[in-house]
Formats: structure tokens, sequence, C-alpha cells
């Protein structure tokens, strides 16, 4: 009798115990976002920095949900270039995960608030978690744009297509149009990666000077207003740096 009164007392301090190691086990978030780089290739982690327009996914990566009701809260704060910081958020999200599409140059700061109910059983990630945590960050670059004078769309692959300068950036407005000296619009084109392979119309136009407006606008607020001569050389070959009239 007293071997059974032993064995019962075990099962319930075992079944008690599991009890408790079950409501130990509480929802968490662990934040984290992926988006792609300058390069093209992607990345994963809570901070990242590049040129506008950068599309970033942020995910809650929220554990140990299953019977708790879930309410997700992202916050979106920015600090400008010149380093004054808004304390209200510029956008609030309401979704698990969700994407976003950085237009405006500065350090934004991107946090998650999470409150999970069970019953009477309330989980909250909210201010005193961050407080523990850096916020996710996404630094968006001073806007960046040149133009060169010179292309030489003669075949040998060396510098055929009239385009921007290698290192522009955080654009999110762009115009470029191509002029010959009578003012007839040639080409025109809104990608900052593309650009003018000197043809109109499909053929070929003649060696000589065109002219070209660039109408931008970065993500720091900042207008370029661009006017500036293309000398179109299609004699000049890169090995004897001479520009042929023929």
């Amino acid at each position: 009798m007293k071997k059974n009164l032993y064995i019962l007392i075990c099962l319930a301090w075992m079944g008690s115990r599991t009890m408790v190691e079950a409501q130990d086990v509480v929802p968490t978030i662990d934040p984290y976002a992926i988006s792609t780089n300058d390069e093209g290739e992607e990345e994963t982690g809570t901070s990242f920095t590049g040129s506008a327009p950068k599309a970033v996914r942020f995910y809650a990566n929220a554990q140990n949900v299953g019977g708790w009701d879930a309410y997700y809260e992202w916050r979106f704060y920015l600090t400008e270039l010149d380093g004054s910081e808004h304390d209200t958020p510029y956008l609030v999200r309401y979704d698990e995960d969700t994407d976003y599409t950085f237009t405006k140059a500065g350090l934004h700061k991107v946090m998650c608030f999470a409150t999970f109910t069970q019953g009477n059983d309330t989980i909250r990630y909210t201010e005193e978690f961050w407080n523990e945590r850096n916020p996710m960050t996404v630094s968006i670059s001073e806007s960046r744009l040149e133009m060169p004078n010179a292309f030489s769309p003669n075949g040998d692959e060396h510098n055929p297509i009239y385009k921007a300068k290698e290192g522009y950036q955080s654009l999110v407005e762009f115009r470029a149009t191509i002029y010959n000296r009578w003012g007839q619009k040639l080409y025109e084109w809104t990608d900052p990666a593309g650009g003018w392979d000197g043809t109109y119309n499909g053929k070929p136009v003649k060696q000589g000077v065109y002219f070209c407006l660039v109408k931008a606008k970065g993500a720091d607020g900042r207008k370029f207003v661009i006017r500036t001569d293309v000398n179109l050389l299609r004699g000049y070959t890169e090995d004897t740096g001479v520009n042929s009239m023929e």
C-alpha cells in the first residue's frame, strides 16, 4: 500500500512538473529582414546600407505561438542626414511580416512590437524588449549623379553606351533626353542604368556633338538639372587613343 502511494505521489509530481514546463514555453519574437544589396546579392540580417530605392522584407520570426492570439505592430522611424531625429513613426504596419521600399535618405530605424494573449495571460514585446537590443536599421545614402561628355559606339565594346557615370546613387526620379544640334529629340530614357547607343530609329547617327538634358531627383530631396554636350566618337579606339574622322 505504501509502495502504491509513493508511485502515485511521484506521478503527481511529474505531472505537475510537466505542466509548469509547458507553461514556461511562451511566444517569442526574433525579428530579421532580407534585402538585395547594390551588387544584386541577397542579404539577411538586421542592418542594411545602400541607395534608394531599396526594398526590404521584414519578418517578426515568432516562435511558440500555437494557441495564442497574436498582434503585431511595425514602427518605422527616421533620422535625417543632418542628425535630426523624429520621435513619431512615419509609418506603422500591422502584419506579422511586412515589406517596404525606402526612398528617403537618412537612417531608418524599424521595430516590431508584438502582443500575445491566451485567456488571462499576456506576453508583450514592446519598449522594454527593444531597450535591450538594437532596432533594425536601413541607411539610405545621399544622392549622387554625374554624366560624361563623350562615348564611342564603334563596336570595340569600350564605352559604347552614353549613360550616367558609375557611382550614381539614391535617385528616385530620372529622365535623360538626347538632342541633335537642331534641337530634334533623338532618344529618351528614365532608368539611370540605361543609356543611348548612338542610334536614331534603329540607325547609327553620324559622329559629332549632341546635347543631353538630365532632370533627376534624389532621395534626400536634391534636384539635378544637368545640361551637357555629348561627343559621339565613332573612330575612337582604346588601343591607339586616336579618334579617326572617317
